[in-house]
């Protein structure tokens, strides 16, 4: 059914009217238009935000129509920005920019100042385009040649768009435009096959017979247009071009920031957008885009004069960047033109109106009786004479069109299930509902029809719109500690002491190639540690990485140093395990498996879990199916999936009968964490109330009294809860979100709760007492390190606060669409500093947050913030755990040095949430001094920006802060000699040894492994793998491969990321598996060479002195006991084959009698 029955524009020149398009009906107006155009339809929008808008709409009312939906994304940066725009975003223009001259039929959305760059030539995407197909043949040399032409940048390990890397025979690209990248396996010079593989895990995805690679930036970076840029730079600047750094990078060849401005020295000429279309476009604009055009080139020309300037960076007059108001829309006026307007007009030639409305205010008002009656108002009087008015209700998830579906059952409407708006138009019924996240609906009386979006009947309530995608295992997170080795930083060698690391280095040692770890000591002595060794070496953690002791190689200090720390750890020890003991012999309730259930549960998680979050919910799972009570904290950074963690566990609990208690920090937080669990447990009879400001007081009794009458099943609550004397009826399980926010006498008041309880704590930044717990293990830990795929780390920055910083920092974000937080910590000048930032920045509209305003007008800020009803919130830390806003990628923070490091963590965790880039400012005060420790905490949060980095600046607090407080101040001093890493490994080891009732051998506790050596060459050759931190992980993780099954699954991993095994690689792979039955059997040393080896036995082998005495009786001219502790063997073993086949015959046999 069709809603428009005008013909829109339709010559050259022509231009055309359309009023009363009100709400979505701008975008149903174009979506039809589109559908009955042969040829592209062009939509030009004011700004990025409202082209992100329709774009949603356009989706939902084309959804089952096969037409394309193209966006020409903005850059999101200033006018002559000194950043360049994000690689996702280029990768997005290019595709379009590819597929726009052969776009049969298709939408075309893009925004007005997006419009007014100029941009490549035509020539320069198609001609840099290449396409690959398997069985052809290719060139190394000249693929190199045409990558590096294109702009693809050369790296070790390929994660974004515009990279690639070359190992042996394996070629991986991402190329721009794509959602994966591709791995290209070569037979000599044949393509043999081509993959997708997720960047992410490294591992492949599928195959494919073929790929096309687009340039990977917009603008050239070859020899040829290099020199084209220099001349066009002497020909536009006559400024002294050795002092201009853009000039001196693009000479060196490197594309610096905000290059983008510089565009046009790279061409002789530039294009538009508009050469890119193809013959056959309509045009629709919204009616403000002139405002919109003739604001953003005031915005040029001011940006101009302010930054011009600067002699090191001239900037090109905007007409040469950008296309003058006048010209634009001489473009425009070539094609025909629909202007689309939610105004009345007066009806003549080229000027109509089309009756579509917005809905009218029929939002839920839970005080009333009837919620829904406004509704219901609604409903009955928009019937006409055509009977009733039919009505498409759009909910913004599944969980949430249950609870839309119920809600509706009160005023006897039971709407059916359609799955898009052109089912809906199809079918006859009065009444259906859909799910989709559109953020507006529409009323058209003349056609009886009215869509209703859940924001139009929950407006102050807050809906989740960030989905997530798979991110799954990235192995290289989990020896972090290794990768982040720098040259110079302290290590600890079991039995040599502190010393500096200095690389890897490659020696003959029986004349094969070996690889070391280089350590230096005092007196400048070195110290080569075989990389199969690296079990002996942890990273130095303890104290003031610079502070730490060098110790001298051949004394005694090192092991004096070392027996009074073991001393000390018995004694702990002892302390821990009576700790241990009593918890292990409280008994708890064991929850039921119900498995079907819980599987059925599961599956409506719209996301696929990653590595470490389905550990996470595994070892949870299995704790609650125990008797012994669960204390367990989940350390994961913000977003990365803990409410997940913690809603199966929930689930586990209310399936077997008890109640769940959910205790959070701040009243924002409860309120988002009711919406997530009533939308998760929509479909499962699970009632779940929240206690908190939000609800009136005789709300809060009534949930009381339920509860307490075992009729409500999931209670969240703020720490009201601990003041309330609730009696629960069958209490089974406490969560704690954000556990660094409680304080200590309110978790003691927690734990005296109920001993029998299982606590589950959820944190991204766990305080230094709480982390040393899980490390000693009093408590279990879950660590979830990965982040949802497409996750971009925050960009973060500290400066001096300036006027002139703060205002680029904003308008960066708000010309974007985005939203800012400026956090001001402090009540009493709040206001001053919002109306301060007012007259900064006129172009923002600003509003207030702190914790002592009253609930419901909090309330109302904070949703108003989330509908983007204004773009930048001046805060207190109130927000520190509040909602997920995906549109705010900005935050400046004000006398950040006043913050700790946990706190600064969570602050700018806030951004960052969605695909763009994120910005975080930590502003410092211009005159005053500020403390080492602030300025320590400043630099490790600036160093740990990347992704899942929470748990680095936990362990660096606890560096900062020290360690000691957990069981007496006395420890401190032997984690500084120690090194914090060795002491917990000591520590654990005294009391798996207490536990199994044996003494605690303090020499054993440093037991150094077993040394194997066969005399062969066992590496990774630089070759085949040139990065020299990820060979150093690969060499960690080899070390630390417990099963032969681990073995194989490291095997198959680094075949599929680096291409076949060479020679050394697999020897390597051998000793590890050698080193595995070496270790069952209770070996010191196994040693062989071309005539025999001898092995040598620990004093607590498992092998019984009567058997190697039998083998040795049985062939004396083999087989030879050695110093009471090791055999020797005599046999030719020339070839590396034998050796292993040998070696482990004699090990076997050892086993088999053991």
């Amino acid at each position: 059914m069709n809603i428009f029955n005008q013909v829109p524009a339709s010559v050259s020149g022509d231009k055309k009217t359309w009023g009363e398009l009100r709400a979505s009906g701008r975008a149903l107006a174009v979506a039809e238009s589109a559908l009955n155009y042969d040829g592209l339809t062009l939509l030009i929008t004011e700004t990025a935000r409202e082209a992100a808008a329709q774009s949603r709409a356009l989706k939902f009312f084309m959804a089952g129509h096969q037409l394309p939906i193209f966006i020409f994304p903005d850059w999101e940066t200033l006018p002559y920005d000194i950043f360049s725009p994000h690689q996702d975003i280029v990768s997005s223009r290019l595709q379009t920019l590819a597929s726009l001259p052969n776009t049969k039929q298709g939408i075309l959305i893009v925004p007005m100042p997006t419009l007014m760059h100029r941009i490549a030539p035509t020539d320069f995407v198609a001609s840099r385009t290449f396409s690959y197909k398997i069985g052809e043949d290719l060139d190394r040399t000249q693929l190199q040649d045409q990558l590096s032409r294109a702009g693809y940048l050369r790296v070790e390990t390929v994660f974004e768009h515009g990279e690639f890397a070359f190992r042996g025979s394996l070629i991986d690209i991402f190329p721009m435009g794509a959602k994966n990248p591709f791995r290209i396996d070569l037979l000599d010079d044949e393509i043999e096959s081509l993959r997708l593989f997720d960047a992410e895990s490294q591992r492949t995805l599928e195959a494919v017979d073929q790929v096309q690679l687009l340039p990977a930036r917009e603008f050239p970076i070859d020899k040829e247009a290099t020199n084209q840029f220099l001349n066009n730079w002497h020909d536009h600047f006559d400024q002294d071009s050795a002092k201009c750094p853009v000039y001196r990078d693009i000479k060196d060849g490197i594309a610096p920031q905000g290059i983008e401005y510089y565009l046009t020295l790279f061409f002789t000429e530039t294009a538009t957008l508009f050469d890119y279309l193809p013959s056959q476009v309509q045009l629709f604009t919204h009616s403000a885009i002139e405002g919109a055009a003739q604001h953003f080139w005031q915005d040029i020309a001011s940006r101009y004069e302010e930054y011009g300037v600067d002699p090191e960076r001239p900037l090109l007059p905007p007409a040469e960047v950008f296309v003058p108001f006048d010209q634009i829309f001489a473009q425009l006026k070539k094609l025909p033109r629909t202007v689309l307007t939610g105004d009345f007009l007066d009806e003549s030639a080229g000027y109509s109106n089309h009756g579509i409305h917005g809905v009218p205010d029929i939002a839920v008002n839970a005080k009333q009786t009837n919620p829904l009656s406004r509704l219901d108002e609604f409903l009955s009087s928009g019937t006409s004479i055509s009977g009733d008015c039919r009505v498409l209700f759009c909910a913004e998830s599944a969980g949430r069109r249950e609870v839309l579906t119920d809600l509706l059952k009160t005023i006897h409407i039971f709407p059916e299930d359609v799955d898009s708006w052109q089912q809906f138009n199809d079918s006859s019924h009065v009444h259906c509902i859909t799910t989709y996240p559109i953020d507006q609906g529409l009323y058209i009386p003349g056609h009886n029809i009215c869509l209703i979006t859940e924001g139009e009947l929950f407006g102050q309530q807050v809906m989740q719109r960030r989905r997530r995608s798979k991110a799954s295992e990235s192995p290289d997170y989990i020896f972090k500690n290794l990768a982040e080795l720098k040259v110079g930083a302290p290590v600890v060698h079991i039995e040599h002491g502190v010393g500096r690391y200095q690389g890897l280095v490659l020696l003959d040692v029986d004349k094969s190639k070996q690889e070391f770890l280089m350590l230096t000591y005092a007196d400048d002595a070195k110290l080569y540690v075989p990389v199969s060794s690296l079990h002996l070496i942890s990273r130095f953690g303890g104290g003031d990485q610079v502070a730490a002791p060098l110790n001298r190689l051949g004394t005694d200090k090192w092991d004096k140093v070392k027996e009074k720390a073991a001393k000390q750890v018995r004694d702990t020890a002892v302390e821990l395990l009576d700790i241990y003991s009593r918890r292990a012999a409280r008994k708890g309730f064991a929850c039921e498996s119900n498995e079907e259930d819980y599987r059925k549960f599961s599956s409506d998680f719209a996301f696929e879990e990653t590595a470490d979050q389905q550990e996470a919910i595994d070892a949870v799972r299995s704790d609650l199916l125990s008797t012994q009570p669960m204390d367990r904290l989940v350390c994961g950074d913000v977003g990365f999936g803990k409410t997940e963690v913690a809603m199966r566990a929930a689930f586990t609990v209310v399936s077997s009968g008890k109640q769940v208690v959910i205790l959070v920090p701040t009243t924002l937080l409860a309120h988002q964490h009711l919406q997530n669990f009533r939308d998760r447990f929509a479909n499962w009879p699970v009632r779940v109330e929240e206690l908190s400001r939000f609800r009136t007081n005789k709300e809060q009794d009534e949930v009381i009294a339920a509860t307490e009458a075992g009729q409500v099943d999931i209670l969240i609550s703020t720490h009201k809860l601990l003041h309330a004397n609730i009696d629960f009826g069958r209490l089974g399980l406490m969560i704690i979100d954000e556990e660094h926010r409680f304080g200590v006498r309110q978790k003691e008041k927690i734990k005296s709760l109920r001993s029998e309880v299982d606590i589950l704590t959820m944190t991204a930044t766990p305080i230094p007492r709480t982390l040393n717990m899980s490390m000693h293990s009093i408590r279990d830990l879950s660590i979830i390190a990965t982040p949802p795929a497409k996750r971009l780390s925050v960009k973060t920055f500290v400066r001096e606060l300036e006027s002139r910083v703060v205002r680029e920092a904003i308008l960066r974000e708000i010309l974007r669409g985005g939203q800012v937080y400026f956090l001001h910590n402090d009540v009493k000048s709040i206001q001053r500093v919002a109306d301060e930032l007012a007259e900064l920045v006129p172009e923002a509209r600003i509003n207030i947050a702190h914790g002592q305003m009253r609930e419901r007008s909090l309330e109302q800020v904070m949703s108003d913030f989330y509908h983007q009803r204004f773009n930048v919130l001046v805060c207190t830390t109130i927000i520190e755990t509040g909602i997920d806003i995906p549109s705010a990628n900005t935050i400046l923070i004000d006398r950040a040095d006043k913050f700790g490091l946990a706190q600064l963590h969570q602050l700018r965790g806030r951004v960052g949430r969605s695909h763009h880039q994120a910005y975080a400012y930590l502003m410092l005060p211009q005159e005053k001094k500020i403390t080492a420790d602030a300025t320590k905490r400043l630099e490790a949060i600036a160093a740990a920006d990347h992704l899942g980095s929470g748990f680095t600046l936990a362990t660096n607090d606890l560096e900062i802060r020290g360690a000691g407080e957990l069981l007496g101040e006395e420890q401190s001093g032997h984690i500084q000699a120690i090194g914090f890493t060795l002491y917990l490994e000591m520590l654990d080891r005294a009391v798996n040894a207490i536990r199994k009732g044996a003494k605690p051998d303090l020499d054993a506790a440093l037991n150094a492994g077993i040394d194997v050596n066969l005399h062969l060459p066992a590496l990774i050759p630089d070759d085949y793998l040139p990065d020299v931190n990820m060979r150093l992980t690969l060499y960690k993780r080899l070390s630390n491969c417990e099963t032969k099954q681990h073995l194989h699954e490291l095997q198959v991993e680094m075949i599929d990321r680096f291409g076949l095994l060479p020679e050394p690689v697999k020897t390597l792979f051998q000793l590890a598996e050698l080193r595995q039955i070496g270790e069952q059997v209770g070996l010191k040393k196994i040693e062989a060479g071309p005539n025999g080896g001898r092995l040598q036995f620990t004093a607590n082998t498992i092998v019984e002195p009567i058997t190697i005495v039998k083998m040795v009786q049985d062939d004396p001219a083999t087989f030879r006991l050695q110093n009471n502790d090791q055999l020797s063997f005599t046999m030719a073993m020339e070839t590396a084959e034998q050796r292993f086949g040998l070696v482990n015959e004699i090990l076997q046999k050892l086993l088999t009698e053991a």
